[in-house]
């Protein structure tokens, strides 16, 4: 986008509330949504064509403010501060602004005008929420197409919680009479805690340096490149490694997300260029809903998630090949059962505190998000997302965040937050980029569903 074209004008604000009056009663925070009360809102939108048949201020706006009342009937915890930007006007923006086409090889940083005017609450952290709304969208009309962008208090919900809510929204938008997954509000993630979380400095504030040079950008891996790595990462259990016989149990299988990440470990850590006898640590957040006994409702609403660091020094996870740093993902991911999250939520009782994000080190590595997100299984009526994206929120050196890839079959986005210098080392790394697949692929694919999607 041209520095000099006009910013994105805000036309109208209203408050939406559920068209059915809840007898929902206060809902407690649980162990898991506390520590998330320093963390920025969760921000995540959908780039879509522009609607054909549907003109945006006189049809889309009222049949948006109308789903959104109908949505928060169903997910009544977040209607007691619901506040929507209903509609910003950036008709200077178009698609090919937030998807730069394939011959604009100058850049391949994610726009700054998706972080900067397509979402709201930048820089809101989510004890704000005890005076701001819990939930806002945005929803900006392109000269081309439609982002709708939503952020939502991260201690009120996480990544599961985060799509069933916007998914829902996009289903009553379509039409539906009956929502096809129902939220579970019934707070039983662990146990009922009576740790109270107190405050000595004022309120919780994020733990990084929200300011710091950074830069984003989304690398694609196709279905047959994580195929290639995930069997790359099991072909140990046939071979030698350094010539030594491996010690590990052939029966288990390493995933290929977990073939993703021990290859993106190594790269970005290859590119920081610290000495060997420095440790580093790959942190990744895991859904604990599976792994209780008896297991919570898969639409459990709220945070029921962890995060796992696996740590090593440097030198080690360089000098092995590819299996042994996916291996100890594996094994870190695997052993996390029930007794391990139950002792997770017993050791923040002795000490409540507020979860450290960020790079303290310097050689930190967060992932979140998920692939297995439905991210893409939402269609407001005129067809399915073109892209992904996420606004400023909870970024800095190092956090990783992972989307399923628009053309499906296993197919894998990953949102890259790194250091200039950083970036440009993993964009010089052969061994990482052999894996990714060009932005002429990418893009192609994009743009071919948006032709699709304008010709209905």
């Amino acid at each position: 986008m041209n520095s000099s074209c006009s910013k994105t004008m805000i036309i109208s604000k209203c408050t939406i509330k559920p068209d059915v009056t809840s007898t929902m009663k206060d809902l407690k925070l649980s162990v898991s949504d506390l520590p998330m009360l320093s963390c920025h809102y969760i921000q995540k939108g959908v780039l879509l064509p522009r609607p054909s048949n549907i003109p945006f201020d006189s049809a889309l706006i009222p049949l948006l403010k109308l789903s959104l009342s109908k949505t928060l009937s169903h997910f009544p915890a977040l209607a007691g501060r619901m506040k929507t930007d209903s509609s910003a006007n950036a008709t200077h923006l178009s698609i090919r602004d937030i998807l730069p086409p394939a011959s604009d090889a100058t850049n391949n940083d994610v726009p700054q005008v998706v972080q900067e005017e397509l979402f709201n609450y930048n820089g809101v952290v989510s004890y704000d929420g005890h005076y701001k709304p819990l939930v806002a969208v945005q929803v900006t009309e392109l000269c081309d197409g439609v982002f709708i962008g939503c952020a939502l208090n991260h201690a009120v919900a996480d990544g599961t919680s985060f799509w069933n809510y916007f998914n829902t929204f996009a289903e009553i938008t379509k039409g539906v009479k009956k929502i096809t997954k129902q939220p579970d509000f019934t707070r039983n993630y662990v146990k009922d805690s009576k740790a109270v979380l107190q405050f000595s400095d004022g309120n919780p504030k994020v733990t990084f340096d929200a300011d710091a040079p950074i830069r984003e950008r989304i690398f694609h891996f196709s279905r047959e490149t994580i195929l290639k790595l995930k069997s790359k990462a099991n072909n140990f259990k046939n071979g030698y490694e350094n010539g030594k016989t491996s010690a590990n149990n052939p029966t288990v299988q390493i995933s290929s997300f977990q073939s993703l990440s021990a290859q993106l470990w190594r790269s970005v850590t290859r590119a920081r260029n610290f000495p060997a006898s420095k440790l580093t640590t790959f942190r990744m957040a895991v859904n604990c809903r599976h792994r209780l006994e008896p297991r919570i409702d898969p639409l459990y609403f709220g945070n029921a998630i962890q995060s796992i660091p696996t740590t090593v020094p440097i030198g080690e996870l360089l000098s092995r090949d590819l299996w042994w740093s996916a291996e100890i993902l594996n094994k870190n991911v695997r052993s996390h059962n029930h007794d391990a999250v139950v002792h997770g939520v017993e050791e923040w009782e002795k000490n409540p505190c507020c979860f450290p994000l960020g790079n303290f080190d310097g050689a930190l590595i967060t992932m979140g998000s998920s692939p297995r997100f439905p991210m893409y299984d939402n269609d407001f009526g005129w067809g399915r997302p073109l892209a992904v994206r996420s606004g400023k929120a909870n970024k800095f050196d190092g956090k990783i965040s992972a989307f399923p890839g628009r053309d499906g079959g296993a197919s894998v986005d990953l949102e890259v937050i790194l250091s200039p210098d950083t970036m440009s080392g993993l964009e010089n790394d052969i061994e990482f980029m052999q894996y990714v697949s060009t932005d002429d692929m990418l893009r192609f694919c994009i743009s071919d569903a948006f032709n699709c999607c304008c010709s209905r």
